[in-house]
């Protein structure tokens, strides 16, 4: 919605709509060579295809040359003619395109390949009652104004999250997938308290919605948060111990010093991280392992939810599969529940025991992973599934 959309600032914006608006700035000179470096990485599958098929149809137009870096083998497979396939500052191969494909030649090349997120979610626990919901909300809406009067309220607004119903419940997944601006994040931003909202959210059986700021405030340590960017979200100027161990010092005050440094140590060695790594920082990682880094962050408090919002979109497809896994392991070793957003759907399947389908800020299809996935009922559900087979 251009019109609306030309007023806006850009955190007004989701991921993906900012992703569009970069795209557009790159497409309005009618460039000769376009380099797309993962241009479409925050973008769900329909609008990814349609931004691929427009710079596929620009390519013609404008005989225009494409560089096209991405992580994501059915991108690259659909849109390249020929490949590069890079590794340690390396083109360890390339070809033509189906060559590639079609008989690899370097180890590496066949690892990529093979390297989809596998397996299925943990088995279910028997959870279904209320007293089974580790969070859960009802008539749960957001709304932001699309104007804004000097002197009056405001009369149009934008109704990013309405009147939801959502159970998480214990030990198990629940996926959110949905287009780019649908609701996901903000949905899970309000469920946190992160967001201002309406209605009624309950951690276990606690009404969150009628607590202050401050009675709030010891029940955060139990909801935490992955985000999309690493890079974006752990601070530059702290090492990894100190990003780490923030959310001990905040609420574990009694701990002594030594005390904070021993756990630390313990969670970078469940996510699989060296400790000798605590007095580096963020960026002398690659992003694999600064997720790993964004989940012993939230790991440490020892939480009983933590949203994931997107966690493996900036990651390449290897790198992918061994963060689903560790997922999956830290979820069965500490009966952990998740709120998985994403608009990867072999993510999605690996790790989801239910899934919610978002639009326009509804929730217009939910149920269990597999039966969705299967047989979508909605349209619009079709219609993503449809656009992530091809």
């Amino acid at each position: 919605n251009p019109e609306s959309r030309l007023k806006s600032y850009p955190h007004e914006l989701s991921g993906g709509q900012r992703q569009r608006v970069m795209i557009a700035m790159a497409l309005a000179n009618k460039p000769k060579i376009l380099l797309a470096d993962e241009p479409t990485t925050a973008l769900d599958v329909t609008v990814q295809k349609q931004i691929l098929d427009l710079i596929q149809d620009l390519k013609q137009q404008l005989n225009m040359g494409v560089m096209l870096i991405s992580h994501d083998l059915g991108v690259v497979k659909r849109y390249s003619d020929t490949i590069a396939v890079m590794r340690d500052g390396e083109v360890v191969e390339q070809g033509a395109a189906s060559d590639i494909f079609k008989s690899p030649s370097h180890p590496y090349t066949h690892e990529l390949i093979a390297a989809d997120p596998k397996g299925s979610p943990l088995t279910r626990r028997g959870h279904g009652s209320r007293d089974g919901n580790a969070l859960s909300a009802s008539n749960l809406s957001v709304k932001f104004p699309l104007n804004k009067p000097l002197f009056r309220k405001p009369t149009q607004w934008l109704h990013a999250v309405d009147k939801v119903d959502i159970q998480v419940k214990k030990g198990e997944t629940l996926g959110i997938i949905g287009e780019s601006g649908s609701g996901k994040s903000t949905l899970a931003m309000a469920l946190l308290g992160l967001q201002r909202s309406d209605g009624d959210v309950f951690f276990e059986q606690t009404p969150l919605h009628t607590l202050t700021s401050k009675q709030l405030r010891p029940y955060r340590q139990w909801l935490q948060v992955v985000f999309q960017d690493p890079f974006a979200s752990l601070s530059p100027r702290m090492t990894i111990a100190q990003i780490v161990a923030e959310g001990l010092v905040v609420f574990k005050r009694e701990l002594t010093k030594q005390q904070i440094e021993q756990q630390v140590d313990e969670v970078l060695k469940e996510v699989g991280l060296n400790t000798e790594i605590n007095h580096r920082y963020p960026h002398e990682f690659s992003g694999g392992q600064r997720q790993r880094i964004a989940i012993a962050r939230a790991l440490i408090l020892r939480p009983r939810v933590i949203v994931l919002d997107e966690p493996t979109s900036a990651l390449d497809r290897a790198v992918q599969a061994q963060v689903v896994e560790l997922l999956r392991n830290l979820q069965d070793k500490h009966d952990l529940s998740y709120i998985f957003i994403s608009h990867d759907l072999k993510v999605i399947k690996a790790l989801s025991h239910d899934i919610i389908v978002m639009k326009d800020g509804k929730i217009i299809e939910q149920g269990p992973a597999q039966t969705l996935l299967d047989n979508p009922q909605h349209a619009y559900t079709q219609a993503l599934l449809e656009a992530a087979l091809n």
